[in-house]
């Protein structure tokens, strides 16, 4: 569903779908790990790890700012996929709309899986003519070995010219990302992993609306873990 800000071929889809790119390349070399929630880590100075593996943003700083760490202190995170392409988003929509701007609309994170801050308003395709660089694609790995769940699908960036960026995976071509989730398959399974039909993005037109307006009250703080949740790959979605 489109919200009918802007134009949504402006330069500034462009320009942030090219910031979703150089994100996911920096993290692949940022030293972040991939983890399953059980054995997640932060930065205490920026995060409290919740007891479901989540990172909720600390009161004494600001979003930007820790959205930011992640990708200067890589070493001190881990964390699975879901939550590694919603760290991208973030950090693409600072650099676009700057730090203020996120630091007054992205207010209270809570990062865990496809937990989410409303004002992302992330938009689902579901037809592969219209998946474009810098969106997020999932490859499902029908047949993974039931002691591994985290290996049921892959989250990943498109890159562009057959190059997709997965946490934990890597960049590798669609046929590299396929047969690493097969090595996850159940011993003799014939079934393999492929790339879906799905892609998700923000909605940039209405992201490049909060770079221009005027100052307002903050949001409330209250509970992220409950203003909206999606998850690509299932097709289900909450929000309140």
């Amino acid at each position: 569903m489109a919200y009918g800000y802007g134009n949504p071929d402006s330069g500034f889809e462009r320009s942030m779908r090219e910031r979703i790119i150089e994100t996911a390349k920096a993290m692949s070399v940022g030293g972040t790990d991939f983890s399953t929630f059980k054995d997640s880590r932060c930065n205490p100075k920026y995060w409290i790890r919740t007891a479901n593996g989540g990172f909720q943003l600390r009161s004494d700083v600001t979003p930007s700012a820790a959205i930011n760490d992640i990708f200067v202190n890589g070493r001190l995170y881990a964390f699975e996929c879901a939550m590694a392409m919603v760290m991208i988003f973030y950090k693409a929509t600072i650099d676009m709309i700057g730090e203020d701007a996120f630091n007054q609309h992205f207010t209270d994170l809570f990062l865990w899986d496809w937990n989410y801050d409303s004002n992302l308003r992330l938009i689902t395709t579901f037809d592969p003519s219209e998946m474009q660089p810098g969106d997020v694609v999932y490859f499902k790995n029908p047949d993974h070995d039931p002691d591994k769940p985290e290996w049921q699908g892959e989250n990943a960036v498109l890159l562009g010219n057959n190059s997709y960026y997965g946490h934990g995976l890597g960049i590798k071509g669609a046929e590299g990302m396929i047969a690493s989730l097969n090595r996850e398959r159940v011993p003799g399974s014939r079934i393999s992993a492929y790339l879906t039909d799905e892609a998700l993005h923000p909605d940039f037109a209405y992201l490049q609306t909060l770079s221009s307006r005027a100052a307002g009250p903050l949001k409330r703080n209250g509970d992220a873990r409950n203003k909206i949740f999606s998850r690509i790959g299932v097709k289900s979605y909450v929000s309140i």
